[in-house]
């Protein structure tokens, strides 16, 4: 009897153990299933993936690497890694890993991760919805050493029906297309590719001015000033267009002078290559509400080359009717 009672008693326990597990898993779910929603909808990474790894590699948060430095896929420093970082026990004692200010950080590090080393490149020709095999992609990639790594992000993604975010993310992708038009059904990551619906319908909220311009812009790559460029949509994702045409997505942030930013809030000019220093005319008429970086995109002129030759600072702004040199040697129209 008293055998019994010692097993009832342990039975408990370990229930009582495993569904405060479970429950720490679900609260985690909940927290970061939409950033692995819009993770998906900009990189492709399928959505039950992305949670599943995060669960394993961090222990649904709880592991003494996401305390210290918010690395919820376990990522290790690497060559080309030039953040903060952090020393941790993981294969060998003292290993480098990366170190994150907030966790929709690693998230977004992490899709980047994947999508941008060549090893992992074979994995965006799996249908998003094959979990099992992205699983085993994963593995094979060099992912993870554990042997049964693989079956073990199947089994989370099953356990906790992770599969629906995948779903989600799919849907909410095709509304966005919807709202933002038709999209070449050849392209592997399409430009119209924004964490929210709702970034689209304020993004598209444009002056007639802007409209206006947008209509003159050919469909696809031309080139302005003899420099490819590309009218993007806003919404559009410049990690997806850097992907497309095989740009690193640092160099297409400085080709168009702009910060660390992915989805477009407004319809842009997206230079695909470095843009000269002159342009091909010798002045520029400002327009209404037009600051230095449109003219620099419109004109397509490095911007530093631009606030040189008119002594202006980034953030000074143009009154409309200004004449802005665009070629250095020009004489002072203004």
């Amino acid at each position: 009897m008293k055998k019994s009672g010692l097993l009832f008693i342990a039975a408990v326990l370990w229930l009582n153990m495993h569904a405060q597990i479970s429950d720490v898993t679900l609260a985690y779910i909940n927290q970061y299933k939409q950033v692995a929603i819009n993770e998906m909808i900009r990189t492709g990474v399928p959505a039950a993936i992305t949670l599943a790894q995060g669960i394993l590699e961090s222990n649904s948060g709880q592991c003494p690497l996401v305390q210290q430095s918010n690395n919820h896929f376990g990522i290790k420093c690497k060559s080309d890694w030039s953040g903060e970082v952090v020393y941790h026990d993981d294969d060998r004692k003292s290993e480098c890993f990366r170190r994150y200010n907030t966790a929709e950080d690693s998230y977004r590090d992490h899709s980047d991760f994947l999508k941008n080393r060549p090893n992992y490149t074979f994995l965006f020709d799996i249908n998003a919805t094959d979990y099992a095999d992205w699983a085993y992609g994963l593995k094979s990639a060099g992912y993870a050493t554990n042997p049964s790594y693989a079956q073990s992000v199947i089994t989370t993604i099953e356990k906790y029906d992770l599969e629906q975010y995948t779903d989600i993310a799919l849907q909410q992708n095709n509304e966005i297309t919807v709202a933002s038009g038709p999209l070449n059904t050849q392209d592997k990551y399409a430009f119209e590719s924004p964490a929210k619906i709702n970034d689209v319908k304020a993004a598209s909220q444009v002056s007639n001015q802007q409209s206006d311009k947008a209509i003159n812009y050919p469909d696809g790559v031309f080139q302005i000033n003899q420099t490819n460029v590309l009218y993007a949509k806003a919404g559009s994702s410049l990690f997806a267009i850097a992907s497309k045409f095989a740009i690193p997505y640092k160099k297409l942030l400085g080709y168009n002078d702009l910060g660390n930013v992915d989805i477009l809030n407004q319809s842009t000019l997206i230079y695909l290559e470095k843009k000269p220093k002159h342009g091909s005319r010798d002045y520029h008429v400002a327009m209404p509400n037009e600051d230095m970086h449109d003219i620099a995109q419109e004109e397509g002129v490095q911007l530093q080359s631009l606030l040189a030759y008119n002594n202006l600072q980034k953030n000074n702004q143009p009154k409309a009717g200004d004449k802005i040199l665009l070629h250095g040697e020009s004489r002072k129209l203004f």
